[in-house]
């Protein structure tokens, strides 16, 4: 692979930008690997890639029913923090905001991240306690936050009115370190690194059934032919329960549809990510100037990838107090994806009944922020068969224990 740099965008100028290579393989799947990773959005790139990186294992296979990162991936409003309550929870997540900084080198491509801060308002004085609370086990955890005043908010954010008459800002949970990153640039770079180290990106090629001899897998099926496999991998997101399925379980997860939006592009007026949890919506300005706009998820199981009026009108109509200055700008497009809840807003990275059956799912509206840590924890459950200090309480079986870590009060939204 042609590293990219400064002087490889000079040479390529003067021969006309014929040079390039393109950035992954699109080859033919073989008849066997050693691992097979179902999904090829974020976490099953990263998973693939840490598999390389940290234990050389690179006869690997990243089967895709669509195209490369063109699920959730793809579709999310690509915030990035880590200030979450309980340890595991923030133990992970604190991982892959870590990895986030560096991430451009290590891939050699470059993903954007934006350490701009993350603002999540107090909008209640439960909030308020809530926060504090948080902000003091952050403490206790290595984790960079703090609780401000509303007028450091304002100082932060000139543009917020915290004085609204229903939901005055009372303060705020910041995290400096936190921001954005470009969701596309993530998924090309893990991608690109994947293919040079030698694995199969197969795109278009859908799983539709999974094979076991012995209690154990061996392969897939796929509409592309049979392909065996030593281990499995199944990071699908909302497709989870159908994968899992095939493989003769079931899981405690359902999925919902997550929308967002954005705005016409204007002129930069917000330099951070602001949160409002009361009202349940959360907004950034992209490099091109938009309005990224994200809310809850939708009150019912779907598989839509598609926007509605009603969550337009829901997530804006409050928004509008906090943000008075959003109130008479132009929708430019909208859009869904398909997330996956477990009962306690926690994810799931597990063996399963299967032998040699991982599986990474359950990370609901929250999963961008968790791709690199998340790849880290599956790449180490996949290689040795056992998890690792990550994703030890993630398992699928403390549903049925009573094991919950209960990040949907804790952290008082789950994105």
């Amino acid at each position: 692979m042609r590293r990219y740099s400064v002087f490889a965008i000079a040479r390529e100028a003067l021969r006309y930008h014929t040079g390039w290579e393109r950035a992954w393989k699109s080859p033919a799947p073989k008849a066997a690997y050693d691992a097979i990773i179902v999904g090829a959005g974020g976490h099953g790139l990263a998973t693939a890639y840490y598999l390389g990186k940290n234990y050389g294992i690179t006869n690997v296979a990243i089967l895709e029913k669509g195209w490369l990162g063109g699920g959730n991936t793809g579709r999310n409003t690509t915030i990035i923090r880590s200030n979450y309550l309980q340890d595991s929870s923030a133990a992970i997540y604190e991982k892959s905001r870590s990895l986030y900084e560096t991430l451009s080198q290590d891939l050699n491509y470059n993903v954007m991240f934006s350490p701009r801060g993350v603002m999540m308002l107090a909008q209640t004085h439960h909030e308020v306690r809530g926060y504090m609370r948080t902000a003091h086990a952050n403490a206790l955890q290595g984790v960079q936050t703090e609780f401000i005043t509303p007028q450091r908010v304002k100082e932060l954010c000139p543009i917020l009115n915290i004085e609204g008459p229903r939901y005055p800002v009372l303060g705020a949970l910041w995290q400096a370190r936190g921001g954005t990153g470009r969701h596309d640039a993530v998924a090309w770079g893990y991608a690109r690194a994947c293919s040079d180290m030698g694995m199969d990106i197969i795109q278009q090629c859908e799983v539709t059934g999974v094979r076991s001899e012995g209690g154990k897998v061996v392969g897939v099926e796929t509409t592309k032919g049979y392909i065996g496999t030593k281990k499995l991998g199944i990071v699908v997101a909302g497709h989870s329960g159908q994968v899992a399925e095939m493989a003769g379980f079931r899981l405690p997860v359902e999925a919902v549809a997550l929308q967002a939006l954005v705005s016409e592009p204007i002129k930069p007026c917000m330099d951070i990510v602001v949160m409002a949890n009361t009202v349940h919506g959360y907004m950034s300005q992209s490099d091109k100037g938009e309005m990224v706009i994200g809310g809850g998820t939708d009150g019912f199981n779907n598989y839509t990838q598609r926007g509605s009026f009603h969550h337009i009108e829901e997530t804006l109509r409050a928004l509008i107090e906090t943000f008075p200055i959003i109130s008479r700008l132009k929708m430019l497009r909208q859009w869904g994806g398909i997330v996956d809840m477990t009962g306690d807003r926690s994810p799931i990275i597990s063996k399963t009944p299967l032998g040699n059956c991982f599986i990474n799912c359950g990370w609901g509206t929250g999963g961008f922020k968790a791709i690199p840590g998340s790849g880290w924890a599956m790449a180490e459950l996949m290689a040795k068969g056992e998890p690792g200090p990550l994703a030890a309480e993630f398992d699928m079986w403390r549903f049925k224990e009573g094991r919950f870590i209960d990040e949907s009060v804790a952290a008082g939204v789950a994105h």
